[in-house]
This record gives structure tokens, C-alpha cells and sequence, in this order.
């Protein structure tokens, strides 16, 4: 998924600002290389004036006798090279030196996007999901069913614990697989501490290590900011409320857990709906059964979750405190 036009800027921001550090960095080491050794600035005087006299010769054949430009320099080349490695400075350290040696921090090679460029959009990409050190624990690697137990069953499903928290796993791994090029919701719902907001987590790595946008925001920050964008709007206000709606994936944690009103409803109806409209893949978190969805937000918006989302309940034991038993040494699932 290609960067929108604000974020491709940012990265050929950031080396700008690498190129700029790269040219003040070798003037500072050509200084100090001109302090400490005189001789340097002859050699580049030298250079120059060689140069200059070679062009007047091939503009004006009579104005002085030819001679080997090229044996010229690579003599002074090789003077200015001993004189660096006697002074205890590497041979290179006149030279711009460059984070990526590959594009010579252009960020392309042969106008294909370098290897350190993708690396740009990605942590960009993190940045912008709110999720950034969260995901270092959270992801496919470190999901466990040891805590989803085989002895709590689903009357209705007939499944226990852990079998559904291996086909709610199942299905975040075919989510990640068929998002390029199908559209799909997820609601999970069910108990606390069960893995939901883990799994969200485990969804996000993935897809962000792949360049896609994600944002990732809590039911009562997702609300704030629709407030503000309505009450309090500012730039800054803007281009997030944008981003709301512009992100390939964005994830409501703890539905539900935010003072419900009017308001609240509305807002929430309006960011599914535009979402879906425009096939931007949303997940949902939430504590609540699907009784006390429908009874808190409108029957439309449960309606439209209901038609539009993988509703993917998951139940059992609170891992958190089952963590907190085991001294919590253990990588699982905790939300």
C-alpha cells in the first residue's frame, strides 16, 4: 500500500535532514583534518589549480605544454592518503559518509525504492500506530494457547477455550494473508483478559511490517478526538481526524469501557459506516456480549457491525492474573 502524500513527504523529509547532517559532519572532519595537518589545504589548492590549468590547455593548445592530469591527482591522491593514516585518522575521513551506502541516502536506486527507504516508511509507519513498543511483545511470535484452557466449554459452539482461541488465531493469520486484496472487519468480544486486544496487536505487527497504515486508539481516545474535531478543531486536531479515517487499518480497543451517550453513538456509527464505505478495515475490542452492544449503541450500528464484521467471541480465564500466578514469566496472550 503506496504512502499517502503527508507521510511519503515525511520520509524525503527525514534525508533531507540525514543529507544535511551527512555534508555538516565531513566539513567539521575536513576542518579538523585542516588544523591538525596544513599540508591538506596546499593538496586541495594543488588539486584545483591543476584542474584549472588543464582546462585552459585543452581550450587554448598553445598556452602550455600537456600533460597527465589523471597521474597528477592520484599522486597527490596518494600524499593526502598517508598523510591521514600518519596522523591516525582513516583514510576515508575526508569523504561524505552516508547511513546507507547502498543509495547514498537518496533513498533510491535506479528509481526503485532502496532497501533503507522501506525501512523509512515502516518505522514511520509505527510511529503513527500508537504501537510502537507495544508490538516488540505483542505479536504472532509470542501468542500462546497454554492459558486457554481444554476444560471450559461453549454450550452453544461445543468448543473449549483453547480450540476457539486457536480459530480466533486462525483467523487473524488469514486476515493478515487476504488483506491486500479482500475487505474484512473484525469484532472480538468476550470476556477480560482473554487475548483480544493481543490478537489486534498480533494483526498490526504484521500488517505494518508489510507498509500498510495502522492505527491503533482506545474507545475514549477515538471519542476525544471526534469531540475535538467537532468542538475544539485545530491543524494538528485535522490532519488526526484525516488519518482516522484514512489509515488502511484502524483498531478500537475496549469498547464499551468509554461514557456512553447520544454522542458517542452517533460518532461511532459514523466513523464504522465512512470506514466501510470506503473499504478501510477496521477492528473492534470490546468486553461486551452481544446483548449489551446492541443495548448501549444504536440498533443500526449494531446492525451494521453485525452484517460488515468476523464476529470472534473468545472466553476462558483472566490470563493476566493467571500470568501473575505463574510469576509471569511466560509469553501470552493478556487482553
Amino acid at each position: 500500500m503506496p504512502l499517502t502524500n503527508s507521510q511519503y513527504d515525511a520520509v524525503l523529509r527525514l534525508y533531507n535532514e540525514r543529507q544535511l547532517r551527512n555534508r555538516r559532519e565531513q566539513d567539521r572532519r575536513i576542518a579538523n583534518a585542516r588544523r591538525r595537518i596544513p599540508r591538506l589545504s596546499e593538496i586541495d589548492g594543488e588539486v584545483a589549480s591543476l584542474s584549472l590549468k588543464k582546462a585552459r590547455i585543452l581550450l587554448n593548445k598553445n598556452y602550455e605544454k600537456d600533460f597527465d592530469l589523471p597521474a597528477a591527482l592520484k599522486e597527490l591522491s596518494e600524499e593526502r592518503r598517508v598523510l591521514l593514516l600518519s596522523n591516525g585518522l582513516p583514510e576515508d575521513y575526508l569523504e561524505l559518509h552516508y547511513d546507507c551506502a547502498l543509495c547514498q541516502d537518496t533513498g533510491f536506486i535506479h528509481g526503485q525504492k532502496c532497501i533503507c527507504f522501506r525501512r523509512a516508511e515502516v518505522e514511520l509507519l509505527y510511529s503513527q500506530s500508537n504501537l510502537r513498543e507495544v508490538l516488540e511483545e505483542e505479536n504472532f511470535q509470542n501468542f500462546s494457547l497454554d492459558y486457554y484452557s481444554e476444560d471450559i466449554v461453549n454450550g452453544d459452539s461445543g468448543l473449549t477455550s483453547r480450540q476457539t482461541a486457536a480459530l480466533a488465531l486462525k483467523h487473524a493469520g488469514e486476515f493478515v494473508k487476504g488483506f491486500v486484496n479482500s475487505f474484512e472487519n473484525i469484532c472480538f468480544y468476550g470476556d477480560t483478559g482473554v487475548g483480544k486486544t493481543f490478537l489486534s496487536h498480533c494483526i498490526a505487527r504484521e500488517l505494518i511490517e508489510l507498509g500498510y497504515s495502522v492505527l491503533y486508539l482506545t474507545a475514549f481516545d477515538l471519542f476525544e478526538l471526534l469531540e475535538q474535531n467537532k468542538f475544539f478543531t485545530s491543524a494538528e486536531t485535522r490532519e488526526a481526524h484525516h488519518h482516522l479515517f484514512d489509515c488502511d487499518l484502524l483498531i478500537i480497543d475496549d469498547l464499551g469501557t468509554e461514557l456512553t451517550n447520544t454522542f458517542v453513538s452517533s460518532q461511532l456509527f459514523l466513523c464504522i459506516n465512512e470506514r466501510i464505505l470506503q473499504k478501510k478495515s477496521t477492528i473492534i475490542s470490546t468486553n461486551l456480549s452481544l446483548a449489551q452492544f446492541a443495548e448501549t449503541y444504536s440498533e443500526r450500528t449494531f446492525s451494521r457491525i453485525l452484517s460488515h464484521y468476523k464476529m470472534i467471541r473468545l472466553f476462558g480465564n483472566d490470563i493476566r492474573i493467571q500470568k501473575q500466578l505463574s510469576g509471569g514469566n511466560n509469553h501470552v496472550a493478556d487482553k
